[in-house]
């Protein structure tokens, strides 16, 4: 077959694009129209009310402290993982042994226990201490053990990938001591996991709400609940202007989460070519010498 040609597809193809549209449209059509609600005059009348900005400048007056709270919390979370997950993942990778998976499985354990049970458990052995209760520290707390098996995860799989390990008795034969090949060999090698393990961490911090509304006090509400208590109190307007305020905050993350995750299999797809172009070289040089 000639270069060039394409393969006629046949009618399966098409009926797996038409239904993988009609899911999209399924899951995509309740948000768009919720976002489109928190810029309309009147919901109920439609689009023949007219359009405004008014709901979202009323989401921005009245909830400003939680957007703010949020943003605070999430970059609080993400500080906090990344001082201990990333060095936990390195001593999990590069120290294999039963303790160590137990301390990987204690570790991602709040990954399979709902988040309500992970807040009551807290309450418990936390709750009587009022100040420390009552701040947004509280919070900190929860989210933290909520995202860190993420961080961990995405660090860890990174590590284990590129043979952590043999790059470090590399380093540590040309006499480089423990934290120069800490910070010259691991973290610059750990770096696509640990940004992808950081842009998870900040968004699952943004939009987690179970764990949050169990937590929070009425001083110390962030974004998703402020969500729920705009739905609950306000105009349905308000609420969905809340909604698309946190679209607008939430979508980015995730769309560089993809773009991340897509670069770095390109790079790792990339990798074995350059390797073997640098190779190439002293393959053939010691070719000739055998010859001679």
């Amino acid at each position: 077959m000639l270069h060039g040609t394409t393969q006629k597809r046949g009618w399966g193809f098409w009926a797996q694009l038409a239904f993988t549209l009609l899911v999209c449209g399924f899951l995509i059509l309740p948000a768009l129209l919720s976002m489109l609600a928190g810029i309309t005059v009147n919901f109920f009348q439609g689009l023949s009310s007219g359009l405004t900005l008014k709901w979202v400048f009323q989401v921005f007056e009245l909830y400003s402290d939680t957007l703010l709270l949020t943003l605070g919390v999430a970059l609080g979370c993400l500080g906090v993982t990344l001082l201990i997950g990333v060095p936990a993942a390195y001593v999990l990778t590069v120290r294999q042994s039963w303790l160590t998976r137990l301390i990987e499985e204690v570790v991602t354990l709040p990954v399979a226990i709902p988040g309500l049970a992970i807040a009551l458990a807290l309450l418990l052995t936390y709750g009587g201490f009022g100040e420390f209760r009552r701040s947004w520290g509280f919070i900190l707390v929860g989210h933290v053990l909520y995202t860190l098996p993420f961080m961990l995860r995405a660090v860890m799989a990174v590590l284990a990938s590129i043979d952590i390990r043999t790059l470090e008795e590399g380093a540590a034969s040309l006499g480089a001591g423990f934290w120069t090949r800490f910070f010259t060999v691991v973290l610059p090698n750990a770096r696509s996991g640990i940004l992808a393990g950081s842009l998870m961490v900040v968004t699952l911090s943004i939009g987690e709400f179970n764990l949050t509304w169990m937590l929070h006090t009425p001083l110390t509400k962030t974004l998703p609940v402020g969500l729920a208590d705009s739905y609950a109190s306000m105009r349905l307007e308000v609420g969905s202007a809340f909604t698309l305020v946190f679209f607008v905050m939430i979508v980015p993350l995730l769309v560089a989460m993809q773009t991340l995750s897509r670069l770095e299999r390109r790079a790792r797809s990339a990798r074995p070519l350059a390797d073997d172009r640098a190779q190439a070289p002293a393959v053939k040089a010691t070719a000739v010498e055998t010859v001679r």
